[in-house]
């Protein structure tokens, strides 16, 4: 038989899902913020990956747990945390110059 959620175990879903979606892609803009001045970049980024992910799978598993609807209820909340992430930063980096490209000899 097919168990119905409370609607409240899965709003607690979606909030806990914006938490993991703006910890992954707020971690990854600051990476990235980060990588401009650090000395060994590709480091960072593949230890911030790690990091990341690991929190975030581990998230979605300790949520989903025998209910789908809760893990489909917090990976609409990792979308939603990404488009949010990405409305902040934008407005950041609107004054910010790109890095301008070392010229090397051939």
């Amino acid at each position: 038989m097919i168990q119905m959620l409370e609607p409240l175990q899965l709003v607690i879903a979606l909030l806990a899902g914006l938490l993991l979606g703006g910890m992954f892609y707020g971690g990854l803009w600051w990476t990235v913020q980060k990588m401009r001045t650090t000395r060994r970049p590709a480091l960072l980024f593949i230890g911030s990956l790690l990091v990341r992910m690991i929190i975030l799978l581990l998230g979605i598993y300790a949520l989903g747990v025998g209910h789908w609807e809760r893990m489909v209820a917090a990976l609409l909340g990792i979308v939603i945390a990404r488009f949010v992430v990405v409305h902040f930063t934008k407005e950041k980096e609107a004054g910010v110059q790109p890095a301008i490209p070392e010229r090397h000899a051939l």
